[in-house]
């Protein structure tokens, strides 16, 4: 080797400052993956209605059809999934870090948001986990997921926060927005388990992978967790209106706030606009930025979802739009979703 230096004295080098950093990423991860793995659960459903039997062998009543992941989110016993895993079950089994398994029923269900909460029977000595904030999330930030892919109980990963604000299409055909990017590896068996940041509090509910595409996961964002979590815990389902359209929160210059007075310093881009939509026939346009909502400032999705409820649907109401240089309002008459 060069200036002198042969194997034994480079294996034997004081170790570098990379590599010290390194140790402090590691032992934030294992933190983390110690805080988090006792709010996580295994789910396997059995009986799953319309699921095709098996050529060649007949489908026995209790034979299971599916697994995925989940969390505990409340003391009492209130989990939280995809609702891709849950859809349609006839019984569903939850398996807790320390070996017992407990019946649950699913309490309410979102195909749109791609979310399910289950109620678990006979519960006791769970462990919570706490949530974040979505909105402050910024990309590069460590991020950890936990859940049992191909049925490997409590596998942990770790990568970052890779994007924000992506769209994602659910299996039910709606758009998901407002959707976290990450390279966490996830595969079949991650849904519906947690994404967490440094200090263990979930910032998304692990939903898709991209195939064949590697370090291409997407998580949806915990602020519409846990919106949706709290309608379906008290009503078993969401009611929504909806405009039409398909957007992205963007920041805002500056110079744009100060010239239209707004209140806020971030809008929904439009991405896209459904023909014959609420959206449309209001005359909603890609590149527009929603920044009002009948009458309330609107920073990005979560906030737009929150405002179309069910009691927006077939009211005329007003939509404020940044448009090139100009502030528009559009008359906008929301429909109900069904």
């Amino acid at each position: 080797m060069s200036n002198g230096m042969n194997a034994v004295e480079a294996i034997g080098r004081p170790e570098r400052p990379d590599e010290a950093e390194l140790d402090s990423y590691s032992r934030t991860v294992t933190a983390v993956a110690a805080a988090v793995s006792p709010s996580v659960v295994r789910i396997d459903v059995q009986g799953v209605k319309g699921q095709q039997q098996r050529p060649g062998r007949p489908r026995g009543p209790n034979e299971a059809v599916g697994s995925g992941s989940g969390f505990v989110f409340t003391p009492d016993g209130f989990v939280l999934t995809n609702s891709h895993v849950v859809s349609g079950a006839r019984r569903i089994i939850v398996t807790l870090l320390d070996g017992r398994k407990l019946p649950g029923h699913v309490v309410g269900d979102d195909p749109d948001t791609d979310l399910a909460v289950i109620r678990l029977h006979e519960a006791s000595d769970l462990t919570p986990i706490s949530f974040g904030d979505s909105s402050a999330l910024r990309v590069g930030q460590i991020a950890v997921a936990v859940g049992n892919p191909f049925g490997f109980d409590c596998t942990v990963t770790a990568g970052v926060v890779s994007a924000l604000g992506r769209s994602l299409r659910t299996q039910s055909g709606r758009l998901v927005d407002d959707v976290i990017q990450t390279d966490a590896a996830l595969n079949p068996g991650n849904s519906g388990g947690p994404l967490v940041d440094a200090r263990g509090r979930v910032i998304g509910v692990n939903t898709a992978m991209i195939l064949p595409a590697q370090g291409i996961c997407f998580a949806i964002a915990v602020n519409t967790v846990t919106f949706v979590a709290g309608k379906l815990i008290h009503e078993g389902r969401i009611r929504r209106s909806y405009l039409g359209v398909a957007g992205q929160n963007v920041p805002l210059h500056r110079r744009v706030v100060r010239y239209h007075d707004l209140p806020l310093e971030s809008a929904v881009f439009v991405v896209s606009v459904e023909p014959d939509s609420p959206g449309a026939r209001a005359g909603v346009r890609d590149g527009d930025l929603i920044v009002g909502f009948d009458g309330k400032p609107v920073a990005g999705i979560d906030d737009l979802h929150k405002l179309l409820t069910e009691d927006q649907a077939d009211r005329e109401t007003s939509l404020i739009v940044v448009r090139g240089s100009e502030r528009v309002a559009l008359a906008v008459r929301p429909s109900l979703r069904h």
